[in-house]
């Protein structure tokens, strides 16, 4: 007797749309187009918008052959499914040479061309670390991708709310070009968030800039700005007081000791800033910038500061001292400093007190990481404090310097230290200490 019954299918044949949408969502290129060969139905799924939302394509300076078919697999995606793209991001990895970078220029201005006809849809832009003013970037070849980003940046002005160009290091006029695009439809731009941090290439007194001021008047819905302190002056902070203070929410400054950031900004314009803004958090982060008469410049107590990040980066210099920065400019912000980040080469001051005292001192503190040389016993005073409740640390990230080349002995007090507040690091703590030797 024959079976005329249906053949018994596997279960995942009966898999909800939504449900196989977000299966396909964690499957590389690779894995997607396979699965797209098992059915009609799979194939379907291949082609779902949103499925091709979010994309990725890294350049490689020095490819191999996996690395190849993956760049290969995201651009020919890229452009197929281009009309759906709302999040684009473009890395270059370890640019090498000229013929690279003028493959690479070649390669996007095809890419922007295409999405700039087909795409209404994307929000999101990044393309981090250019170095355009590295020998490689021919001037011919840099001056044709300025021109093909900005016109793709015109095309997409009325749509776009994020553009991340950290690291383009162009000059003043050709960064003002770049942005100056966003707003070329209208005069006006509505993005919400931009990362210029080393935008403009090192050197430049940004500041001082009538163009650039020129530009950022044209920006009327910021939220977030990221950049660096050589842009800073009080026609900026009156700009933005003007036309985002309504919206801004976040300023992300970074002083690097190579920028220029002797200029004079009045309390004043910071205060009238935060007054029309009374939502916004000021995060500073610098880079060797570590004198007091420099930093004292700068950190106004007018500056509604939420986080400060301060790193030597390795470099030990007998004419800084730390302590009045600790002392007298970091507990001005006692009421709204969150986050706290040190990496100090302090071989020549010793500082124990000072940091505990801050600590102590600045009511909403919850995030710590410090590298410096200090005492095994400043964590056990930390821990007890915060065992007290007389701190509200969440995080705490510690690398103590030693001297020494042995640290079994400093290993075993901080063994110590943490059985004996493990209930409380346990519970309470994103807690991360050790030693380290410095010789």
């Amino acid at each position: 007797m024959e079976d005329d019954s249906e053949p018994e299918q596997s279960s995942w044949a009966y898999l909800p749309d939504v449900c196989l949408r977000h299966v396909f969502h964690w499957l590389d290129d690779r894995d997607r187009s396979r699965a797209a060969l098992v059915c009609k139905k799979w194939s379907c799924t291949m082609d779902s918008g949103s499925l091709w939302r979010c994309r990725t394509i890294t350049f490689y300076g020095q490819p191999s052959r996996a690395r190849t078919l993956e760049f290969q697999s995201a651009l020919w995606y890229t452009k197929k499914f281009g009309k759906y793209l709302k999040h684009l991001e473009i890395k270059l990895s370890n640019p090498y040479n000229t013929p690279f970078i003028k493959k690479f220029q070649v390669i996007m201005r095809g890419l922007l061309s295409h999405l700039g006809k087909c795409n209404s849809h994307l929000v999101s832009l990044s393309i981090k670390y250019l170095e355009l003013d590295c020998l490689i970037w021919k001037n011919v070849v840099r001056a044709q991708f300025i021109k093909n980003l900005a016109a793709f940046l015109r095309r997409m002005s009325k749509q776009l709310d994020y553009l991340n160009l950290k690291g383009a290091r162009i000059t003043l006029e050709e960064g003002c070009e770049l942005l100056n695009s966003l707003s070329s439809l209208t005069n006006r731009s509505f993005i919400s968030e931009i990362n210029i941090e080393d935008f403009f290439s090192l050197h430049l007194s940004v500041y001082s800039s009538a163009l650039f001021h020129q530009t950022m008047s044209k920006f009327h819905r910021l939220t977030i700005l990221t950049f660096n302190y050589n842009c800073i002056s009080d026609e900026l902070l009156d700009i933005l007081r003007e036309h985002s203070s309504h919206s801004l929410c976040t300023l992300n400054i970074k002083c690097h000791i190579h920028d220029p950031h002797g200029q004079m900004v009045s309390g004043t314009s910071w205060a009238n800033l935060a007054k029309r803004a009374p939502k916004l958090n000021v995060n500073f982060f610098f880079e060797r910038v570590m004198k007091h008469d420099h930093l004292a410049r700068i950190l106004l107590v007018e500056i509604p500061v939420r986080s400060v990040s301060l790193r030597s980066c390795y470099f030990s210099d007998p004419d800084w001292t730390m302590r009045p920065t600790l002392t007298n400019l970091l507990p001005a912000y006692w009421h709204g400093l969150q986050k706290l980040t040190l990496e100090l080469n302090n071989d020549h001051e010793f500082l124990d007190n000072e940091l505990l005292q801050l600590i102590l001192s600045s009511k909403r503190l919850l995030f710590l990481k410090v590298w410096a040389f200090l005492s095994v016993s400043f964590m056990e005073r930390l821990l007890q404090n915060r065992a007290e409740r007389k701190c509200i640390l969440t995080t705490i990230k510690v690398r103590i310097y030693t001297a020494q080349d042995d640290s079994t002995e400093e290993e075993r007090l901080l063994a110590d230290i943490y059985r004996k507040f493990k209930y409380l690091i346990d519970s309470e703590l994103n807690y991360f200490v050790i030693t380290y030797p410095m010789v």
